[in-house]
């Protein structure tokens, strides 16, 4: 069965047949969970969805008959704790596979799903509960988590349910509540509507508290491109993200465009990251497709790769920060793998990418999704030319695509400062070779002013990796009473290197020989890790916070 085809033609000749050609089929009332999930457990309910395994050694199959079942259960016990279309609920699941069930269930009763990340502390989980309306929240019953939440629900007037994974006092028992409910599920009679919003997520702010980006009920098919034209999946295909529930990455590589597609979807539950582990994985459940960040591909190729049976690893995909060259080459040439880029947003699905109908070429993060109307704008908001620098912007004119938010939850004047003029603004710079390729330049913000240069952080970090001396590092402008801003590198350093004034000289001259010279960092500083969000992005705000 190929549910896929419902929804757009899969099978493209060309790059330019995929460009011209691709349309979105958009049902006037689409449901992920009944029309994916349901259809698939109608046609061919033995087919497998999902390979669950934790660090702990736990491990469970289900299949899409397994996953309408439970996800029929979960949507009687939500109802019956009184959830009701339209109520947003906050989750905090961590990777556990009831993530999975509960975000069908709530889709089923037409509930808005809050995803997050569970590290989040009591101030953030009041300011999350009362900015989003939720009248509930369901959390992994860890101590850790639960004392959090238990705290910040006195400041939260509006939750009428709080529930955990197993039993906590003072919390509702929801995994006792799902094994006795019933498993005969009469969908509401009012179904939700396209567009009603079906999820959120806070994008992760570096200054200020996060915005609330909206997603309707057609987001899904937004991610048609994600699964099938990106990861490169089919039904054969075990599809592995690393990505926590709570971030936007796990929507885009952990649910829907993959199960669109008909993959099984591989979960991985662990709490710290360790690449031997996460190796080991791949390994012995013969993963054969991978997306991860560029900081657990710069931490997998730190290990001896040739050492793991990747055999079966077919297609590699990065996101989230642009990949540096010499790691895409680095895995690469020990796997045979060569990761493919793509760039997309929390409040987007994928606008560009490298899909199978083109070579990737290291560091760009691919070409337009043919999915949306890119454009690179100045400031004045026209179309640059190739080898300019622009900000990656959506033209709407010709509607507004599935996937693409709609807008920021009560909050009128950040939408109307990101959609304005027909077209909605990234606020992400990039430029275009002669190809058509795209370059990631950094946040408008993050770009440094030096001397009249204009220093896109990217590039010199690029420079800086390929050195064996640094895991990861952050490049930022600091202000310089001569040049305006001078470059500074903030380093995290390898196993075996140790700072010293030497060492700085060594890298200066590193970058001098990699790139421009002028780009190279007068300033480097050494650290111990550098200060990310909670799905890994390096938050170079903070940095220049501290050297403002």
């Amino acid at each position: 069965m190929r549910l896929i085809e419902r929804y757009t033609y899969a099978d493209y000749a060309s790059m330019s047949d995929f460009q011209e050609n691709y349309r979105v089929n958009v049902p006037s009332s689409f449901n992920f969970a009944y029309d994916v999930i349901d259809e698939y457990a109608h046609y061919a309910p033995g087919q497998r969805a999902m390979i669950w395994v934790s660090a702990r050694g736990d491990a469970r199959v289900f299949s899409f008959g397994d996953l309408k079942r439970l996800s029929d259960k979960a949507a009687n016990a939500l109802y019956d704790l009184g959830l009701r279309k339209g109520d947003a609920v906050l989750l905090l699941l961590k990777r556990r596979w009831e993530y999975w069930v509960i975000a069908l269930a709530l889709m089923k009763l037409g509930c808005v799903q809050i995803p997050a990340t569970a590290q989040l502390q009591k101030k953030d989980i009041v300011y999350r509960l009362n900015a989003s309306d939720a009248v509930a929240v369901i959390a992994v019953g860890e101590e850790e988590v639960t004392s959090h939440v238990a705290e910040a629900l006195g400041d939260c007037p509006k939750v009428r349910v709080a529930a955990t994974l197993g039993a906590r006092e003072g919390f509702v028992d929801f995994s006792q509540r799902l094994e006795s409910a019933s498993d005969v599920f009469l969908p509401a009679e009012q179904r939700a509507l396209n567009q009603d919003v079906m999820l959120m997520y806070f994008t992760s702010g570096t200054t200020g508290m996060p915005k609330m980006a909206a997603h309707d009920f057609t987001y899904p098919l937004g991610h048609l491109i994600t699964g099938r034209f990106w990861h490169n999946l089919n039904e054969r295909s075990i599809h592995l993200t690393v990505a926590d529930s709570g971030w936007a990455k796990c929507a885009w590589g952990k649910i829907y465009g993959q199960w669109i597609a008909g993959a099984t979807v591989f979960v991985y539950d662990f709490e710290k990251f360790a690449a031997q582990d996460l190796l080991n994985v791949l390994v012995k459940y013969r993963v054969t497709s991978f997306c991860a960040p560029p900081t657990i591909y710069r931490f997998l190729v730190r290990e001896e790769l040739k050492e793991y049976d990747l055999s079966s690893l077919k297609w590699c995909t990065a996101a989230g920060e642009p990949l540096n060259p010499d790691v895409a080459k680095q895995f690469e040439k020990a796997t045979g793998c060569e990761p493919r880029e793509g760039f997309g947003q929390s409040e987007t699905t994928p606008l560009l990418l490298t899909s199978a109908f083109l070579p990737p070429r290291a560091g760009s993060i691919g070409v337009p999704s043919p999915h949306y109307d890119i454009r690179l704008l100045d400031a004045e908001g026209n179309d640059v030319e190739a080898g300019e620098e622009g900000e990656i912007c959506v033209d709407t004119r010709r509607g507004h695509p599935p996937g693409l938010f709609v807008g920021y939850y009560k909050d009128a004047e950040a939408t109307k400062a990101a959609f304005y003029n027909n077209v909605y603004h990234t606020g992400d710079m990039a430029w275009r070779d002669e190809d058509g390729y795209f370059w990631f330049i950094g946040r408008a913000d993050d770009v440094i002013k030096s001397s009249g240069y204009r220093i896109g952080p990217f590039e010199v970090e690029s420079a800086l990796v390929a050195h064996p001396a640094v895991v990861e590092c952050a490049v930022t402008g600091v202000p310089d009473p001569d040049r305006g801003q001078a470059v500074k590198a903030t380093v995290v350093l390898a196993k075996g290197y140790q700072a010293s004034d030497a060492l700085k000289k060594e890298l200066q001259q590193h970058v001098k020989r990699v790139t421009a010279p002028y780009k190279y960092p007068r300033i480097i500083e050494f650290v111990e890790e550098l200060p990310k969000t909670v799905s890994g992005k390096i938050q170079r705000k903070i940095i220049r916070q501290k050297d403002s």
